[in-house]
């Protein structure tokens, strides 16, 4: 059982990511904002976190090089969700750092995948960007 991190303002998406993964075995934790994601990983070790690229107060790619700057957090394995169909989006999110890049709405099979290609892969392949300390 994998913890996994999600970061979305909507409650509705929150709630379907929730139900897949915690329906495939993994224990889930929903925050609406990247703030609150930040003040938790200073706490928390989670195994793969999920944001949205587009909040308001801080968006995703913002919490990313955050979280890839963290002296903890820079290796977790993050999987970025979007309504954004944008492909600048998808290459501003991968040099950032993110391990993988989805648009919404995407298939639950297609999001338990990508999760399990994150857990299970090589630790030295999961980051596109080393940590920067």
């Amino acid at each position: 059982m994998a913890t996994i991190l999600v970061i979305d303002d909507s409650s509705v998406i929150r709630h379907l990511l929730s139900h897949t993964l915690t329906h495939n075995g993994h224990h889930v934790i929903t925050l609406a904002c990247g703030d609150e994601a930040l003040g938790l990983l200073e706490t928390e070790a989670v195994d793969v976190v999920i944001a949205d690229l587009e909040m308001p107060s801080m968006d995703g790619i913002t919490l990313l090089k955050h979280i890839r700057n963290g002296e903890r957090t820079c290796e977790i394995p993050l999987l970025m969700l979007t309504a954004s169909g944008n492909e600048q989006d998808r290459e501003d999110a991968q040099a950032a750092g993110a391990n993988g890049f989805l648009t919404k709405p995407a298939s639950s099979r297609d999001l338990v995948a990508a999760v399990d290609r994150l857990l299970h892969a090589n630790r030295s392949a999961l980051s596109s960007t080393e940590c920067r300390l």
